[in-house]
Order: C-alpha cells, then sequence, then structure tokens
C-alpha cells in the first residue's frame, strides 16, 4: 500500500514537472522578437507613426498612446521595446524643436562639438552609403563622405564606420559603397585609414544597421553620431535604434545615438520622400513582424492594380 502511495506521488510530480516543461516550451514558441499575440498591435503603432510623420498635427500622432496601452495589456514584456521605438520617433520625426546638423562646406564639423559630441576611442561616426552608378560614387555619395571628413577632424579620436554593398547596375567589378566612400576620405580628404571600418555587404539601411552594429560592438563603442543626406537622417536614426534597442535587450549591449551630421540635399529617388514609411517597413522587419503585418503597413510604392491594400 506505502509503495502504491509512493508511485501515485511520483507519477503526479512527473504530470506536474511535465505540464510545466510544456507551459515553458509553449511560451517561448510565443516569443519572438515580441509576442505572436502583439504583432497586429505593433503593426497599428508602426502605421500611426508612419502617418504621423506625414501629419504630426492629425489624428495619428494621438493613436500612439492608445497602441502603446494595447501592448501593454496584451504582453507587458513588450511595452518597454515599443515605448523606446515610439518615444525616439517622436523626438525626431514629430517634435519640430528636432534639428538636424548640416554640413556647410566647413573644414571641420564644429557643430558637433558645440552639441557636446563626445571625441574619444568609444565612438564612432557611422557613415550611411548611397546607390553606385557604374560602379562609382554618384555626387550625393561625394557628399556624405566630404560631410563624414568634416565631423572625423571635428572628432580626431573617433572610428568612422562606412557601410554600403555592391549597388547599383553596371558593376562588373562590384566596387562597394563602402570601399569606395573608404578610398575617397583616405585619398581625398586626407582621413588616416586606420580609422575606418567598412561592411561591404549591406544593401539596405536595415541592413547597414545590423552590419554596423556588429563592428560596433566588435570595438567597444558606446555613442554614435550618424552621417548621412538630410532626407535620410531621420529614417536612418530610427532603424539604428530600434535595432539598438533589441540589442540592448537580447545581448546586453547599450550603444546609444548622440549626434546626427547631414550633408543637406533633397532626395533625387521620388519614394525616398516617402522616408517615414520605408523606415518603419524596415523596423518590422527588425521586430520580425509576420508578412501579414508588414503587408499591412502604409505602402511607400504604388502597388499593382488588384492587389490587396
Amino acid at each position: 500500500m506505502k509503495k502504491r502511495r509512493i508511485y501515485v506521488i511520483c507519477l503526479v510530480c512527473l504530470l506536474v514537472l511535465a505540464a510545466a516543461i510544456f507551459a515553458v516550451v509553449r511560451s517561448r514558441a510565443d516569443e519572438g522578437v515580441v509576442s505572436k499575440k502583439n504583432a497586429e498591435n505593433f503593426g497599428a503603432l508602426l502605421t500611426d507613426m508612419a502617418l504621423a510623420a506625414e501629419d504630426p498635427a492629425g489624428e495619428n500622432a494621438s493613436k500612439i498612446d492608445a497602441d502603446l496601452a494595447a501592448i501593454r495589456k496584451t504582453n507587458r514584456r513588450d511595452l518597454e521595446l515599443a515605448q523606446a521605438i515610439a518615444d525616439h520617433w517622436r523626438q525626431v520625426y514629430l517634435d519640430p524643436a528636432y534639428e538636424l546638423c548640416l554640413y556647410r562646406g566647413e573644414e571641420e564639423a564644429d557643430v558637433l562639438r558645440q552639441a557636446g559630441v563626445p571625441d574619444g576611442g568609444k565612438h564612432a561616426i557611422v557613415v550611411l552609403g548611397y546607390e553606385l552608378m557604374d560602379g562609382e560614387m554618384q555626387p550625393e555619395l561625394v557628399g556624405r563622405c566630404e560631410t563624414a571628413a568634416a565631423a572625423a577632424r571635428a572628432l580626431p579620436s573617433a572610428i568612422l564606420v562606412c557601410t554600403g554593398g555592391a549597388t547599383g547596375e553596371n558593376n562588373p567589378e562590384k566596387h562597394t559603397e563602402a570601399g569606395l566612400m573608404r578610398d575617397y576620405m583616405v585619398n581625398e580628404c586626407g582621413i588616416d585609414p586606420a580609422r575606418i571600418f567598412i561592411d561591404e555587404s549591406a544593401m539596405t539601411t536595415q541592413e547597414n544597421a545590423v552590419n554596423t552594429y556588429k563592428i560596433l560592438q566588435a570595438n567597444g563603442i558606446g555613442t554614435m553620431t550618424i552621417v548621412t543626406s538630410s532626407y535620410h537622417q531621420r529614417w536612418g536614426q530610427a532603424v539604428y535604434h530600434a535595432l539598438g534597442e533589441l540589442y540592448r535587450r537580447q545581448n546586453g549591449y547599450d550603444v546609444k545615438i548622440v549626434g546626427n551630421y547631414c550633408y543637406d540635399t533633397e532626395p533625387t529617388v521620388p519614394l525616398y520622400r516617402k522616408d517615414a514609411r520605408i523606415a518603419v517597413m524596415q523596423i518590422a522587419g527588425i521586430l520580425e513582424l509576420p508578412e501579414e503585418v508588414i503587408r499591412s503597413l502604409p505602402p511607400f510604392m504604388e502597388r499593382p492594380a488588384g492587389e490587396d491594400r
């Protein structure tokens, strides 16, 4: 009788253990970058962020808090990430007082020093690429290089990270944006090549961010200044910041965007005028949201006739 009771107790313990393991496995299956149940709420948040950027005084800006409340109600674990992304978006896209630092042809970027951007071996000047034409840099990318060189002279202890792959048509030698940027800054701007790190594989701003963070982490970088064109700065910052928040949560690695410096130009590619929509699309990719949620975001290109909207 005593043995039977022991067997029953053991069986109950095994069942309880099995149930606990099943619950953990099931919970982890629901864990991605964000929980599955919150995917649509994140889609709503990103949609309202994009539309608010196009009309900061409109109703979509006020919907952001409601989206965050829905995320919190569904899964509190997701709220910190969502809140950080939304707060940074409000800062760079919705705050009229947010200022872009523009390159005006100066030899050194005094504006960065005046803004308190740190100069040291733990700071990086991150230079984003632009599509090549016939395997060579277009004037806009040359402008970004000149801008980055002025930043490098103002912050002589900072490293530079150039990011961009072999883009553009008619590029049989597979020249890369990053490789040409490095060569130009060394040969034409006099920047020490030992300061320059390159990523030659990124093809989008999202990939720029992913590959850049690997370089930053490997070099123990704690802060960064992003150099790009003026119309691309908010977009780039939003994507880099979202990925940075994810890295901090997953890897315990924290690097902050503390400065911006822009080559001042208008977009030559029409779709780039919808930069906020492209930014949220790329943030959705970073968050690994389902394809159906990504397809529900505001389009930045015209969809073919008859395609679901």
